[in-house]
C-alpha cells in the first residue's frame, strides 16, 4: 500500500537514502569543469575504446572512414549526455529519481534493469580485457605459463589458461571495487599516466616496424556498395552504443557539479579525447597490418609479439600489460561498479547497498554473462555495442525531452523521490496507486495537460528545507520541494 502525504511529512530519510536518492548537499557540490575533464580522461582510457576504434579496421573499412565515425559517432553521443546531464547539474538529483519523473515510478524500473544489465556487461567485458593483460604479465615473468595444457571444451569460449587468468583478475579486482573512488585517487593517477604512456609505446613500435607512415595512410577499404554503407552506419552506431549508459545516467556524475553550465565542457572534450584514443588505435592497428598481413584489433595482440624479443620484450610486454591491467580496473571502479551497484539499490533499497550492489554486480558480470565470449571477434563486438544502444538511445531521448521540451526544466523533485506514492506525470495518464505512464515524453510532445492547477510556491532554503504553500495551506515538506 502507498503511504499517505501525511506519512510522507513526517517520515525522515535515512542518511544512506539522503546520499543514494536525495539531491546532493552543498558541502558535496565540488566538481569543477575540470574534474569533468579528468573523469573523461580517466574513464575514456582503456582496451575497450582502442577496440572499438580498431575494430572498424577489422571489418573491411579503412582509417579514412573509422576516424570520421569516431567523431560523428562521438558527437552524437555526446549531445544526450550534455542535455542529461544538465538535469543532474541544475538539479542535483541521481538518475533514478529523474527516471522516475520522466517514466513514473513503475515503468521507471524497465530504464534501471535496462542501464543496469549493460554496466554489468561493461563491467565484464573491461574484465575479460584486464584477464589477457594477466595472461601477458604471467607469461612474462614465467613463460612456462603457456604450456598449461586445455582441459575445457571449445563450446566453453574460453581455455584453461585463459580461466585461470581471467579468475586472478576478479580476484583482484574485486576488493578494490568495494573501496569508495575518493580513495583510491593514488590509483587513477598512476592510470593517467600509464595508459597513455603504454598507448604512444604501441603506436612507435608498429609504425617504427611497419617502416613509416607511407604503407599505412595508403590503406583503403575492402569493401563497397551496400556493404560499405551498412558498415559505415553500424560501426557508428557501435561507436554511440560505447557510451550509450552514460547518456542516460550521467546526471549520476554531473549532480555533484558546483555550477549549472559547468559540466557543458563534456560537448567539446569528450568526443576529442575519445578520438584521440581512437585515432591511436587505428593507426597502430593500420600500421600492424602492414607487417603481420592482420588488423589486430586487440592491442594485448600486439603486445604479447614483444613476448618473442627476449628478455628485454618480456619486460616490456610486462609493464605494458600491467599498464592496461590498471586502466580496466580504474574504468570498472568509476564508470561500471558505482553505476551498477547505484541500479540494484533502487531496485531492493532494503537488502542491497553500494558495497552489496558493487559485489553482486562483480558476480553477475563476471560470470553470469560470460563476457569473454562477447570479446572472440571483431564483428561480436561492434555487434553487442550497436545492439544495446537500441534501448538506451530511446531511453535518453526520452530524459531529454521530457525535462527540456515537456517539463520546460521544471521537475517536483519530493514526488519522484519519495517511494511508493502517486505521481502526477505532466502529459500522462494516471493510474491506480502511483502507476504513472508518461505517454507524451515519450511521444516528443512539447505540451503538457491534465496537471494539477493549485498555485505553489516553493523556497529552496540553504541546504535543501523547503516550504510549501498550496492555496490557503502552508505545510514544511522536508528536504527538497519543486525546483
Amino acid at each position: 500500500m502507498a503511504p499517505s502525504a501525511d506519512e510522507d511529512i513526517v517520515k525522515r530519510p535515512s542518511a544512506s537514502e539522503i546520499k543514494r536518492r536525495y539531491p546532493t548537499p552543498l558541502e558535496d557540490q565540488n566538481w569543477s569543469s575540470w574534474s569533468i575533464v579528468a573523469y573523461w580522461a580517466t574513464d575514456v582510457l582503456n582496451l575497450t575504446t582502442w577496440q572499438t576504434a580498431s575494430a572498424i579496421l577489422a571489418v573491411g573499412l579503412s582509417w579514412r572512414e573509422a576516424i570520421p565515425i569516431m567523431v560523428l559517432g562521438n558527437l552524437a553521443v555526446a549531445i544526450p549526455i550534455v542535455l542529461n546531464g544538465a538535469i543532474g547539474s541544475k538539479l542535483h538529483i541521481p538518475f533514478s529519481v529523474i527516471a522516475t519523473s520522466s517514466f513514473g515510478y513503475y515503468l521507471r524500473y524497465f530504464s534501471i534493469v535496462s542501464r543496469a544489465i549493460l554496466a554489468m556487461f561493461w563491467l565484464g567485458i573491461q574484465g575479460a580485457n584486464g584477464a589477457q593483460c594477466i595472461t601477458i604479465m604471467l607469461r612474462a615473468w614465467a613463460p612456462s605459463y603457456n604450456d598449461i595444457p586445455n582441459q575445457l571444451p571449445a563450446s566453453a569460449g574460453i581455455t584453461t589458461q585463459g580461466f585461470i587468468s581471467y579468475f586472478l583478475f576478479w580476484i583482484i579486482q574485486l576488493p578494490l571495487l568495494l573501496i569508495h573512488p575518493t580513495k583510491l585517487k593514488p590509483l587513477f593517477w598512476i592510470k593517467l599516466v600509464a595508459a597513455p604512456a603504454s598507448a604512444l609505446a604501441l603506436l612507435g613500435w608498429t609504425v617504427r616496424k611497419a617502416g613509416g607512415g607511407g604503407e599505412i595512410f595508403a590503406q583503403t577499404a575492402t569493401v563497397s556498395g551496400s556493404q560499405y554503407a551498412y558498415l559505415w552506419l553500424s560501426s557508428m552506431s557501435s561507436v554511440t552504443g560505447t557510451w550509450s549508459t552514460l547518456s542516460v545516467n550521467m546526471p549520476d556524475f554531473t549532480r555533484y557539479a558546483r555550477t549549472a553550465n559547468g559540466q557543458f565542457i563534456q560537448l567539446p572534450v569528450m568526443p576529442i579525447i575519445f578520438t584521440i584514443c581512437g585515432t591511436i588505435g587505428i593507426v597502430t592497428t593500420s600500421a600492424a597490418h602492414v607487417f603481420t598481413g592482420e588488423y589486430l584489433w586487440n592491442p594485448l595482440d600486439i603486445i604479447t609479439m614483444w613476448l618473442e624479443y627476449g628478455s628485454g620484450g618480456r619486460t616490456a610486454a610486462f609493464f605494458a600489460a600491467l599498464a592496461w591491467y590498471i586502466a580496466q580496473v580504474g574504468t570498472n571502479i568509476t564508470a561500471n561498479s558505482i553505476s551498477a551497484a547505484n541500479d540494484l539499490t533502487v531496485l531492493c533499497p532494503r537488502w542491497i547497498n553500494i558495497k552489496r550492489g558493487c559485489f553482486i554486480a562483480a558476480v553477475v558480470a563476471g560470470w553470469v554473462l560470460v563476457p569473454w565470449k562477447i570479446l572472440s571477434s571483431a564483428e561480436t563486438l561492434l555487434a553487442f555495442l550497436s545492439g544495446y544502444a537500441v534501448f538506451l538511445g530511446p531511453l535518453a531521448g526520452i530524459i531529454a525531452a521530457d525535462f527540456w521540451l515537456v517539463k520546460k526544466q521544471h521537475i517536483d523533485i519530493p514526488r519522484a523521490v519519495q517511494p511508493g506514492r502517486p505521481l502526477p506525470v505532466h502529459g500522462g495518464l494516471q493510474l491506480a496507486r502511483g502507476v504513472a505512464w508518461n505517454w507524451r515524453a515519450a511521444r516528443g510532445r512539447e505540451r503538457a495537460v491534465g496537471t494539477r492547477r493549485k498555485a505553489r510556491k516553493a523556497i529552496v532554503c540553504g541546504a535543501g528545507i523547503v516550504w510549501e504553500e498550496e492555496g490557503l495551506e502552508g505545510r514544511f515538506r522536508g528536504y527538497f520541494g519543486t525546483v
